[in-house]
């Protein structure tokens, strides 16, 4: 099961409403490229390398957006939805 946090939640909603500002529908094509990210990481989470303790990260193909999330049981668990360029203690200041 794919399980959104709160705080990725609201980092996919924010990003999305930056987009739509710039121009109509970028928004929703971001969308699309993070579900299509999502489904790749819920289909198969171990194929994507640790890159911090036993956080994995997957990254958007057109948007500059790395997806971090961790395995916990069957589930996978996304911690973030963030901008390459933020800084890493952002994220990783969610780690449980």
């Amino acid at each position: 099961m794919l399980i959104l946090s709160r705080e990725a939640e609201q980092d996919v909603r924010s990003a999305f409403e930056w987009y739509e500002d710039q121009r109509e529908n970028l928004g929703r094509a971001f969308m699309a490229e993070v579900d299509r990210a999502l489904e790749a990481v819920q289909e198969r989470p171990e194929a994507y390398l640790q890159c911090y303790k036993f956080v994995r990260r997957a990254l958007c193909k057109r948007f500059p957006y790395a997806i971090y999330f961790v395995l916990k049981n069957s589930d996978v668990v996304v911690l973030a939805v963030l901008h390459q360029r933020r800084h890493p203690a952002s994220w990783r200041k969610r780690i449980q």
